[in-house]
């Protein structure tokens, strides 16, 4: 049997420019569900229909001609304009030659910006109990964003009771739960955000002890020295650029920055970080990049502890869902206009 795929490609490389729908191509090929002799699977490849996928923005280094990420880490590699975007995502097995999934298995790992994916091997994906949650929580708040935010606050950042924290683009899908686990840790949170209608969510429903729009601020500096009076202790930081800048200004000796993003840095090479480092030196500060990647051995500890706090209403989960896969360029382009309010997700086919 065989069913019309359609997909997203890359028209040509993005350079130096915040990605447009005009960049993207929706185009449609027979995919054959078929696992018999002469299907083209491989002995254990593995065919999925595709529920959800997930849309981040670390993407938009990989589509251009050039990166010094791309031979870095395997998930960073440059993609080929014309060919399938590999993203995280969740489907359900519609045909299998892998001993370890079988036909309707739930399973989340790396599909692409598809309706239909054949996966290769069947060696990126794992078996998926939703827990009795919604299945878009496990690229979210129980995915690998939430484990971003959970390794790099409590296993970079190693947080002491009381401390004063500092979130950037807090109502991103990392940001949110940074703020929402030093609350419940029991720091002091503070996070920006870039519209009134953000910040206020932050200070009420996110429980954050105060946020500022950083687009009303001319001194960043200055704005900080205002929330902070008595400095900062662990800032995390997703943007980069002149946030890091005004944030290694007023951080504490010994304090710990926490580097998950620079989506101010993504598209441009103007207002990238130039850090004080006779700060860095005489704070003793420690800034670290990670990646979700090297903390994969948290993920049961994480999961446990998520749950919990969800069953117990203690996490509000922001989620920001799309439809269809033709609204997948419209949804990536909207990461940097900061059109999204928590994780951004879009559905692709019906569960």
């Amino acid at each position: 049997m065989g069913v019309t795929n359609k997909y997203v490609t890359l028209k040509s490389h993005i350079d130096g420019s915040k990605p447009q729908e005009s960049d993207f191509e929706l185009k449609t090929a027979t995919l054959r569900l078929s696992i018999e002799l002469g299907s083209g699977l491989g002995s254990k490849d593995v065919v999925l229909k595709n529920l959800y996928v997930s849309i981040d923005p670390y993407q938009i280094s990989r589509m251009k001609t050039v990166s010094s990420t791309q031979k870095l880490v395997s998930s960073a590699e440059r993609i080929t304009p014309g060919q399938g975007i590999s993203a995280h995502g969740i489907g359900i097995v519609v045909a299998s030659k892998n001993p370890e999934f079988k036909k309707d298995d739930l399973v989340v790992g790396l599909i692409n910006w598809e309706e239909y994916t054949i996966v290769k091997g069947g060696n990126t994906l794992r078996k998926l109990d939703p827990m009795g949650f919604p299945l878009s929580y496990h690229l979210g708040v129980l995915g690998l964003s939430g484990l971003t935010a959970y390794a790099g606050f409590f296993e970079v950042c190693k947080p002491k009771k009381g401390e004063k924290v500092f979130v950037s683009a807090a109502c991103g899908s990392v940001g949110n739960l940074v703020g929402q686990y030093a609350k419940l840790f029991g720091c002091h949170v503070v996070g920006c955000a870039g519209t009134k209608q953000k910040v206020e969510l932050l200070k009420g429903k996110l429980g954050f002890d105060d946020a500022f729009n950083y687009k009303e601020e001319t001194d960043l500096k200055s704005t900080l020295k205002r929330y902070f009076p008595d400095g900062i202790d662990i800032y995390f930081d997703n943007v980069g650029g002149k946030m890091l800048e005004a944030s290694v200004a007023n951080m504490n000796p010994f304090g710990r920055i926490s580097v998950c993003g620079v989506i101010s840095e993504y598209t441009t090479n103007e207002g990238r970080a130039g850090l004080e480092m006779i700060d860095v030196v005489y704070k003793r500060l420690k800034v670290q990049g990670f990646l979700v990647v090297d903390y994969l051995k948290s993920m049961d500890d994480f999961i446990s502890t998520t749950s919990n706090y969800l069953k117990d209403g203690k996490i509000h989960v922001l989620e920001d869902i799309s439809n269809c896969v033709e609204s997948i360029p419209s949804a990536f382009v909207g990461l940097f206009h900061g059109d999204n309010v928590g994780k951004k997700v879009v559905k692709v086919g019906k569960e």
